[in-house]
């Protein structure tokens, strides 16, 4: 893979840890402010928000300049905001640059899976997606702890200079070696309608659709694991930042292996692996009690939840050739559609009363459904080989 796009993992890595970073520093940003604590929750609201609405629209903005342009608009305006963040007094002030942070991060996102795609060779699409979600991955192991302990130390302004400190060599290597081609530039690129009606492909709506609720299943896990380790496995405070790291150790992972797999055998890949996945919140539901389960499947189910979802990330790529930038931003919306949505369904499930092992079996209720529409859409696509029909390019499976 060339160093580059180690690069652009880097400046995703410093926009992840900017995403999840806030959950460490929220109260601390509240006193500073004077300001409730629900108040400074808006902070993370308001970021994914611009996420779901940036992401395609600042790729449909950018889809025509030159990708070295885009790719450094998008990542300056993102270490800016940050500055800005990190010297104001005003949390109106700090909340719209949670707004902007987020709208770069999505522009930035779908450019960078389409460069990407564009720099890999020919059927590695999917390895260098993987490599650009690494960066998240490595943001829940490292970026996110490194976040806080900052922000107990320092200050939480000092992990807002530190996100932009870490974007620096990502801009300079950008303005260094990422070609100035069109950031819609591709195979069979075309018109803005013309992407879009491109993005209306029955086998690329599914992929949106199955990326949103296998992510939507992660985080709806994810979000209330400290809770479910404390009131139902029975750590201690001391064990959830373990916990979690275990999570991300996994994710990234899942994240590298899927990648090796990804452009070779999708579809076992998609198959397996989410029936793996079903049977592993299942389990972990039913044995969330037992520590030593608890952590073997944290690991586990991290593993196996970012190799089926950057998988799926990968396919949205292959399927949406003639709309490269648009497809990215596309798919960078339906992943965040599904870490707003999880956690809000996880939440439905606690506030009725269902207790902290609830948010498992909504995790395993999306996966089952996410695993009935492939095999439905599956189911069509054979019927349609069979009896002769039109039938869309599948995937590189070499």
């Amino acid at each position: 893979m060339p160093f580059t796009l180690y690069m652009l993992a880097l400046a995703v890595f410093a926009q992840g840890t900017s995403e999840f970073m806030l959950s460490g520093l929220i109260p601390d940003i509240a006193a500073d402010l004077q300001v409730s604590i629900p108040a400074a929750g808006a902070l993370t609201s308001a970021f994914a928000a611009g996420m779901v609405v940036g992401a395609p629209l600042m790729a449909l903005v950018s889809r025509r300049w030159p990708r070295r342009r885009a790719l450094l608009v998008f990542l300056i305006a993102f270490l800016l905001v940050h500055v800005v963040g990190a010297v104001t007094t005003d949390f109106g002030v700090l909340l719209a640059t949670r707004v902007v942070a987020a709208l770069a991060n999505a522009g930035f996102l779908a450019v960078a899976l389409a460069t990407a795609a564009a720099m890999a060779a020919p059927g590695a699409t999917g390895r260098a997606t993987s490599v650009l979600l690494g960066g998240t991955t490595l943001a829940c192991i490292v970026g996110v702890p490194a976040g806080a302990v900052l922000g107990q130390e320092w200050g939480w302004r000092s992990a807002f200079w530190a996100v932009a400190a870490v974007s620096v060599p990502a801009v300079i290597a950008i303005m260094a070696s990422v070609p100035g081609g069109p950031a819609g530039a591709g195979a069979g690129a075309r018109g803005a309608g013309g992407e879009l009606r491109a993005l209306r492909r029955p086998r690329l709506l599914v992929a949106l659709l199955l990326g949103a609720l296998v992510n939507g299943a992660t985080f709806c896990t994810f979000t209330y694991l400290a809770p479910l380790v404390t009131g139902v496995t029975g750590f201690g405070a001391a064990g959830v930042p373990v916990v979690l790291a275990l999570f991300g150790l996994g994710s990234f992972v899942g994240v590298t292996a899927g990648g090796r797999l990804a452009d070779r055998r999708p579809r076992p890949l998609l198959a397996i692996g989410g029936a793996a996945l079903l049977v592993g919140w299942v389990v972990f539901a039913l044995t969330a009690g037992n520590a030593v389960a608890t952590v073997v499947l944290v690991l586990v189910q991290g593993t196996l939840s970012f190799a089926v979802g950057s998988t799926l990330i990968a396919q949205v790529l292959y399927a949406a050739v003639e709309a490269p930038t648009l497809g990215g931003g596309f798919a960078t919306a339906a992943l965040n559609v599904g870490a707003a949505a999880g956690p809000w369904w996880g939440g439905v499930a606690l506030a009725a009363g269902f207790g902290y092992r609830a948010p498992l079996w909504v995790s395993a209720l999306l996966v089952a459904v996410a695993l009935a529409v492939g095999g439905a859409a599956e189911g069509v696509r054979v019927h349609r080989r069979a009896a002769g029909g039109p039938a869309e390019t599948p995937a590189p499976t070499r």
